[in-house]
């Protein structure tokens, strides 16, 4: 079948989520990005189109996040001042990391459509959340409404810690959330198997982010001579040390409540299994849930020097450290301890770690979403290794959660979806988030 007669047939959100991808909104970090703004002015007609007045907010010129507010069912306006259900923050970001076409099998702007799944940088992270956030909230909006404000936000530059998107946002328009007290986002309510039984696993935290750089510094000479003062060896040595640097472990809150239910669905005894060998024994799951019980250090970048015959004085690397909430400082430490006093340490970018409860009202609310459209399906809780825009929104004293519901089959790896190679998403996944969602904005 045709690929546009395919998205005829399923559905309004893989078309958007097709038109999302086919915007090259590629991020490359540091303030160099291809930029948002056409694909937020598509977001906006899309918001116009509902009946909606969408705010458009540049951070820096084609840094643009999109925001509109929805009014929900109150039977009685004093309702919504007393504040009796608070206002609920949507959101989702448009830019994506970068895609080198060399390394895929299909263009990774072009949007494809290939063994019933959608194919494209952003298919997964997360222009396909974005798609489901469109269709939901105009079939919410055409039955009668949400049941409470939301407040729905497309952001900028959040491959990028949201410096040029939600940080910006937050900073200098927070009354655009007023009355919101929690928000749901991305890498949170999709589906794994466990032990040949499905389960979903909801985002109730996300690690740390500190970005540093290392610069090594040495004597610049001819690539001939015996020179021991190399900046590019002292730097080697130090990307070395932390790449392959073994942090302890340690469970938070969430992380034990994870193990506890994995143990019970794997039918394990904690006290045989350690917490690492149980997290892989989660699947694909693990490719995500392994790096959630202690600080990770992965170098991402190298860059030194001009010419083959000449030692450069300058060399450089980027670290993406990630810790546990709380541990920053502590971490930060320790990686100058261990790369020594000669490398100097430059924080590039940080950003707060978040812990919430697995429990109340919009989690209770979620779990049983989910359980309506996938019944029997286990909910468990986990902290995600990376991190969301609910980081900036959380300054504002909203707790945000990771609710982007896909039913998926147990052969795709999904966590390797996230910046991977060949990123795509299942039609019908797209379809059950949709549907998902829709029943969580029109009920809760």
């Amino acid at each position: 079948m045709p690929q546009d007669a395919a998205l005829d047939r399923l559905g309004s959100t893989a078309r958007i989520a097709r038109d999302l991808i086919r915007f090259d909104t590629t991020n490359y970090g540091e303030g160099r990005s291809n930029g948002e703004a056409e694909a937020a002015h598509y977001v906006e007609a899309e918001l116009r189109d509902m009946g909606l007045e969408p705010l458009l907010v540049d951070a820096a010129p084609g840094r643009t996040s999109v925001i509109a507010r929805v009014d929900g069912r109150y039977e009685h306006p004093v309702d919504r001042s007393r504040g009796e259900r608070p206002a609920l923050v949507v959101h989702g970001h448009l830019d994506v990391v970068p895609a080198d076409p060399a390394n895929w099998s299909v263009d990774p702007f072009a949007g494809e459509i290939r063994d019933g799944m959608l194919w494209g940088r952003g298919a997964v992270d997360m222009k396909n959340m974005d798609a489901m956030m469109l269709t939901a909230l105009r079939l919410t909006i055409e039955t009668g409404g949400p049941n409470r404000d939301l407040v729905v936000a497309f952001f900028s530059d959040e491959e990028n810690g949201g410096v040029f998107g939600s940080h910006h946002v937050v900073t200098e328009h927070p009354q655009l959330f007023a009355g919101a007290t929690e928000a749901i986002s991305e890498v949170g309510g999709y589906s794994v198997e466990l032990a040949g039984r499905r389960a979903y696993l909801l985002q109730t935290g996300e690690k740390a982010l500190v970005w540093i750089k290392l610069v090594a510094r040495g004597t610049a000479a001819h690539g001939s001579r015996v020179i021991t003062n190399n900046a590019v060896t002292k730097l080697a040595e130090a990307v070395v040390t932390l790449g392959r640097q073994q942090w302890p472990l340690h469970l938070t809150d969430t992380t034990r409540q994870l193990l506890a239910e994995l143990a019970r669905l794997l039918d394990a005894d904690p006290e045989q299994v350690g917490p690492d060998e149980l997290l892989l024994r989660s699947g694909t799951a693990a490719g995500f849930l392994t790096a959630t019980v202690r600080t990770t250090t992965n170098p991402t970048v190298l860059q030194a020097g001009y010419k083959h015959n000449v030692i450069p004085d300058r060399a450089e690397a980027l670290i993406d450290i990630r810790t546990l909430p709380g541990q920053e400082d502590a971490v930060l430490a320790e990686v100058q301890h261990l790369v020594g006093d000669d490398i100097e340490v430059i924080v590039m970018h940080r950003d707060l770690g978040l812990e919430n409860p697995f429990s109340g009202p919009l989690v209770d609310e979620m779990v049983a979403t989910l359980q309506r459209h996938d019944p029997g399906a286990e909910v468990l809780p986990y902290l995600l290794s990376g991190g969301t825009d609910n980081k900036a929104l959380s300054l504002l004293g909203i707790t945000g959660y990771g609710f982007a519901p896909l039913k998926l089959t147990p052969e795709l790896d999904f966590p390797a979806m996230f910046h991977g190679v060949d990123e795509r998403v299942p039609l019908d996944a797209l379809e059950f988030g949709h549907a998902a969602l829709t029943d969580l904005l029109t009920r809760y």
